[in-house]
C-alpha cells in the first residue's frame, strides 16, 4: 500500500472515531424514557413521599414477614 493508501486509510478512521465520540455523547438511555403510566406512577409516588405518605421497603417487608 502507497503513503497515499495509508493516509486516506488513517483520515477516514480519524472522521470515523469522531462521529463515534459524536454519537456517545447524544446518545439516549433508553432506561431514562418513561412511558406515559410511568410517568403518572412517578409523579403520585413523589407527590405521597413528599407528603411523607411513604414507607421503606424494609419495613414494609418487616410487616409483610411478622404477620
Amino acid at each position: 500500500m502507497d503513503a497515499t493508501g495509508e493516509h486516506r486509510i488513517w483520515e477516514e478512521l480519524k472522521a470515523i472515531r469522531a462521529e463515534l465520540e459524536y454519537i456517545k455523547a447524544h446518545m439516549v438511555d433508553a432506561d431514562t424514557i418513561l412511558t406515559p403510566d410511568e410517568e403518572a406512577q412517578l409523579e403520585e409516588a413523589l407527590t405521597e413521599y413528599e407528603a411523607g405518605k411513604a414507607a421503606k421497603l424494609k419495613d414494609v417487608f418487616e410487616r409483610e414477614l411478622n404477620k
